[in-house]
């Protein structure tokens, strides 16, 4: 039997229940009974462990890109033993360079390569949307991951980062973090919802913010926790070349970018409404625990943070322009391209290090932007660099 045709037949077993949830309540919970009670007698509940999981297994691996990779999603919603299994059987995109689960875009992304991603810009509602990097010259988006919406303040500006491309608000329960610039457009700060390690600092109350006219419980630490520091060097004698930014990362050690460093990784959403995803229940966990890395605050560690400065271009002759080896990727020239690399202050840096691209952003259309990023960054950080590259710089041109 085909993988998918499992999977089409387990999900259409426990299908039944929803489809009769708009009949009386008595008789949704007896229909649900039976239906829960026929799967308990198919031959799937009686099926053992090991054959499941490698069946579970092939499916994974089979499946490796989007749409397709739909179905590895599926699978996670089917039950709760199927869930367990595809938590251990999924590898997170450092591992497996594959984006799976909304989680995935708080984690780091692959060492051994770029992860390609494009950025669509709307001028009407001054909303950018983030997908996976798949059909970018064709009619289609491809896989949708993030949306952001500007939101200009007296000043400064923010950008909304939310999960869901048609509620891109604060108070939307798929609010994950944001950026915020200051009046003139040099510096910017990025937030996460949630503390990017343990002992991380909020810059705002994070028990009482309501979302959805809900409160969230106190326990589960929702709010404004900053992770990046990103400043653009003022121009102010108005010479001509490139921008020249540079990118402080609080939360990801500079031993990160070695060979063996490790970065935080967040494991799973403390949002406490679990119903912003109710069908992933890869996210549900009878405990409301906190505990989303493995690493303390970095000022108890012995490393220092972070840091990643723009590639400085080269000046070609024959066109008479600044240069970067964008690898094809980026096909228009824009003063908002830019790749970055590890900087480290008054340390040799191997060459190999300087070549390493951490990520990389630049034009190839009408509002629409490519964005490559690798280890020891996330999806949801880039996306936030890229966005401050967008905002208007009066001292920067």
């Amino acid at each position: 039997m085909p993988f998918k045709s499992i999977v089409h037949d387990v999900k259409g077993e426990l299908g039944s229940i929803s489809r009769k949830g708009k009949s009386r309540s008595l008789r949704v919970v007896q229909d649900s009974l039976v239906c829960i009670n026929a799967f308990k007698q198919s031959y799937w509940a009686n099926m053992p462990y090991e054959l499941l999981r490698d069946v579970l297994m092939r499916i994974e691996a089979s499946e490796v890109t989007w749409p397709t990779r739909k179905t590895v999603v599926s699978c996670v919603g089917v039950c709760r033993n199927w869930r367990k299994i595809m938590k251990e059987i999924v590898k997170t995109p450092e591992i497996s360079g594959n984006l799976t689960f909304p989680i995935s875009l708080k984690q780091p992304g692959p060492r051994d390569s770029l992860l390609q991603c494009y950025i669509k810009r709307s001028c009407n509602n001054q909303t950018y949307y983030l997908y996976l990097g798949l059909y970018q010259f064709s009619n289609e988006d491809g896989k949708f991951l993030l949306a952001a919406r500007k939101c200009r303040r007296p000043t400064c500006t923010d950008y909304i980062i939310s999960l869901n491309a048609d509620d891109v608000s604060k108070g939307s329960n798929t609010y994950i973090g944001k950026l915020r610039s200051n009046f003139l457009g040099t510096k910017f700060e990025i937030y996460d919802s949630q503390p990017p390690n343990v002992g991380a600092k909020v810059t705002k109350s994070c028990s009482t913010r309501l979302m959805n006219a809900k409160q969230i419980s106190p326990r589960v630490p929702t709010g404004s926790y900053p992770i990046a520091h990103i400043s653009y060097e003022l121009n102010v004698l108005g010479s001509r070349g490139p921008r020249r930014m540079q990118c402080i990362m609080d939360a990801i050690p500079t031993s990160s970018s070695e060979l063996e460093g490790v970065a935080p990784m967040q494991t799973e959403f403390l949002h406490s409404n679990l119903d912003t995803f109710p069908s992933l229940p890869f996210f549900r966990s009878k405990s409301t625990r906190t505990k989303s890395s493995q690493f303390g605050p970095l000022s108890s560690l012995r490393d220092g943070m972070l840091v990643l400065k723009n590639k400085a271009p080269r000046w070609h002759e024959q066109l008479q322009c600044w240069c970067l080896n964008f690898n094809g990727r980026v096909t228009v020239a824009s003063v908002k391209n830019f790749q970055l690399v590890t900087f480290v202050e008054n340390v040799v840096v191997r060459q190999e290090q300087q070549e390493n691209v951490i990520l990389q952003f630049g034009k190839v259309g009408n509002d629409v932007f490519t964005m490559d990023y690798q280890y020891p960054i996330s999806a949801f950080q880039a996306f936030a660099i890229c966005l401050s590259s967008f905002d208007t710089k009066i001292a920067c041109e």
